[in-house]
């Protein structure tokens, strides 16, 4: 019951429907809303409304350190309450962005205002059960961006001016409820170290977390490398409709969501975090290897599911891992640049997916992508180091 008490307290509550209704908006907006509205509405050419993807994913990651630098320096309320504010701003601009530096503007000035809010529920996360709550806003997280698309494509079908008010009202109703954040800071108590000695601090951490850099950048730019050819790959290769590839998609969002906080309950009980991404990368690595060789439907949801488990397992304990080297009084800077680490994957892995798919095929990627994550689970059997002990660098 304390446990219960706990996870789903006020300040956990009020942060995780705004997480919520904010990657709703984001997964609605990138993967639906701004591909379509740009293209049918507003006329706008495909490679401009990619650059204009592309920009909300750059300022995003880029800006988590920064964010993270301020939730160190102001309160939490200000920070997050800013950034809702410049959502707003970028969702206002849409409708009147017919020029494309408007448009490209309007999708970084979102990728401005969702960078706090998740910083913040890092900082959150207490110290004993880390991968169990990592778990609880993972599931959030992944119930909002799975959520949106396909919540605005059924509204779209009918008006795409209703889906654009539905997001625009949720970013006024984050918004607001932002104001009754707490005014602490991040860390709890005011920095007492000059930002040359903070930043001094985390690069002596990121060297000591050497062997984990491979897959902090591996694992996103692996996630980044699949999106450009998933939809492409199930049509001509697996010869999926529609309807049978959002099936495949629900197979592992559901075992994802459904796994994830029990899976973080576990490494919590168990202790040590090894063996959790070992089996997470590489049976991520062995479902993906499968996949890309086209076995019939039936066996790709099965594996789909594998998949989502694969990284129900991971996840959790991945992220736990990572809080053992972010300095207790730099919460914010330290998730801010760990954050940042990890997003360069996931700028640089469209682009190498999308040029892989080209020369090689889309088969290629989704096989090329197995070995790289099963070769990272075997790096890490290998190089075991005392942070799979579960042990907090102070």
């Amino acid at each position: 019951m304390t446990v219960i008490k706990r996870l789903f307290s006020r300040e956990v509550a009020l942060f995780s429907v705004i997480l919520l209704f904010v990657e709703f908006i984001r997964g609605a907006a990138l993967i639906s809303f701004l591909p379509i509205y740009g293209e049918k509405t507003l006329g706008l050419s495909l490679d401009i409304i990619g650059i204009a993807i592309t920009a909300h994913y750059l300022t995003d990651t880029v800006l988590k350190m920064f964010i993270g630098y301020l939730l160190d320096r102001f309160s939490i309320r200000f920070v997050v309450h800013v950034g809702l504010l410049a959502s707003i701003a970028g969702i206002l601009l849409i409708p009147i962005s017919d020029q494309p530096w408007l448009f490209i503007t309007a999708s970084a000035l979102y990728g401005v205002g969702i960078s706090p809010i998740w910083i913040v529920c890092l900082t959150k996360v207490s110290s004993d059960r880390r991968a169990m709550q990592m778990g609880f806003y993972y599931t959030i997280w992944f119930i909002g961006i799975g959520g949106g698309p396909i919540v605005c494509n059924v509204i779209m079908d009918r008006n795409r001016m209703t889906a654009y008010y539905l997001l625009l009202v949720l970013a006024v109703v984050s918004w607001l409820l932002s104001l009754f954040i707490s005014n602490q800071r991040a860390s709890g108590s005011a920095p007492s170290l000059p930002v040359r000695e903070q930043f001094v601090i985390l690069k002596e951490r990121l060297l000591h977390m050497r062997l984990l850099l491979p897959g902090m950048v591996l694992q996103t730019m692996g996630a980044g490398m699949l999106v450009p050819v998933l939809p492409s790959f199930a049509e001509d290769k697996l010869g999926m409709n529609g309807a049978q590839y959002s099936l495949l998609l629900l197979a592992g969002g559901f075992c994802t969501v459904v796994s994830l906080m029990p899976m973080g309950r576990l490494s919590d009980k168990l202790g040590g975090k090894k063996w959790f991404l070992v089996l997470g990368f590489i049976l991520i690595g062995a479902a993906l290897y499968l996949i890309s060789v086209a076995p019939p439907m039936w066996v790709c949801i099965v594996l789909t599911g594998i998949l989502g488990l694969a990284y129900a397992t991971l996840l959790p304990a991945w992220n736990a891992l990572l809080a053992n080297y972010v300095p207790p009084k730099q919460q914010g800077l330290g998730w801010g640049i760990f954050s940042t680490v990890e997003g360069i994957g996931g700028m640089i892995g469209p682009v190498i997916g999308g040029t892989l798919a080209t020369l090689q095929g889309q088969s290629a990627v989704l096989l090329y992508g197995g070995i790289m994550y099963a070769v990272i689970g075997f790096f890490y059997i290998w190089f075991p180091f005392r942070a799979f002990h579960d042990k907090t660098h102070a």
